[in-house]
């Protein structure tokens, strides 16, 4: 009677064993079609799901799952930088294509016999100053690739920010001259900054830039030391902005204004975003009724 029960047991012990294999092989056949699927069809939010409670095979679902999570996270990322690329590449052929067709026009204008000597002084004029606006987008354009080389190293040591912000602003003085721009600076001292000098005098120059393009009629400069940070604020008049925009307004593709010539602004301000944080500061944007807010951070100097 013991051995009969003895094997009543064993073969229910083995029916149970077979059985949960043949649901192990039914169920890791199952996870391979949906991967299948997955595979012809991975726009979809589909995942591989078990019905087995084996705890092994459970968690190797989750692995895959995760897999295909991040794997889907990566393809996004590439679809959304094709996606910039191709606006780059477009905001790059519009920003060298206006000085180029002003260039070429009054290029051929000067082979004109019949015009004057002082419209062709004039006409040289313009061309100049067609070219130094494409060596600046140039320029841009080349800092914009150091930003991202590992070989690009700052020195980081004492720098006097309303100094470097003074000296700059004398580098623009005809064109905020030109554009009847009102500019206000708060003259107290400043105290010292941790900064990289070719980089803060990048980020005062870019923050100009902006206004230059961008403002009405002034161009306001201040200081304040919060903290352990000193922070350059720069305010100028514009057009009605959509404060929306403004979570953009870092990126490299975003223009403010597209139908605007001249420099560009997503670029400009990217690279002041890059060179900030890179020094160990912070930027933000804000618009407050009709003027643009652009706030930097620079660590103090101890």
């Amino acid at each position: 009677m013991s051995s009969w029960l003895i094997i009543m047991i064993l073969v229910s012990l083995l029916i149970v064993a077979v059985s949960m294999l043949l649901l192990f092989h039914w169920d890791v056949k199952r996870m391979t079609k949906q991967l299948e699927e997955i595979s012809k069809n991975f726009g979809t939010n589909e995942l591989v799901r078990t019905n087995t409670h084996n705890k092994n095979l459970a968690r190797f679902a989750s692995k895959i799952n995760q897999l295909i999570h991040l794997f889907k996270q990566n393809q996004q990322s590439v679809e959304r930088r094709e996606m910039e690329l191709k606006q780059e590449i477009t905001n790059i052929s519009h920003d060298l294509r206006t000085p180029l067709t002003s260039i070429k026009g009054f290029s051929e204008l000067l082979t004109d016999p019949s015009i004057s000597e002082a419209e062709k002084k004039e006409f040289l004029d313009i061309i100049q100053k067609k070219i130094d606006n494409l060596t600046m987008i140039v320029d841009l354009f080349y800092e914009l690739s150091q930003l991202d080389s590992s070989d690009k190293k700052l020195t980081i040591e004492k720098q006097f920010l309303d100094q470097i912000v003074v000296e700059t602003m004398l580098m623009f003085y005809e064109e905020f001259e030109k554009g009847q721009l009102e500019v206000q600076m708060d003259e107290g001292t400043v105290p010292a900054v941790l900064a990289d000098n070719k980089a803060t005098v990048r980020i005062v120059t870019n923050i100009i830039q902006n206004a230059l393009t961008y403002a009405k009629s002034y161009l306001k400069i201040s200081f304040e030391e919060r903290e352990e940070y000193i922070w350059l604020r720069a305010v100028n008049d514009v057009e009605a902005i959509n404060a929306t925009k403004l979570e953009r307004i870092f990126n490299r593709t975003f223009r403010l204004d597209s139908s605007r010539s001249g420099t560009h602004l997503g670029l400009g301000l990217h690279i002041v975003q890059q060179l900030v944080t890179k020094q160990g500061g912070k930027v933000a944007a804000n618009v407050h009724e009709n003027e643009f807010i652009l706030e930097v951070s620079f660590r103090k100097w101890d």
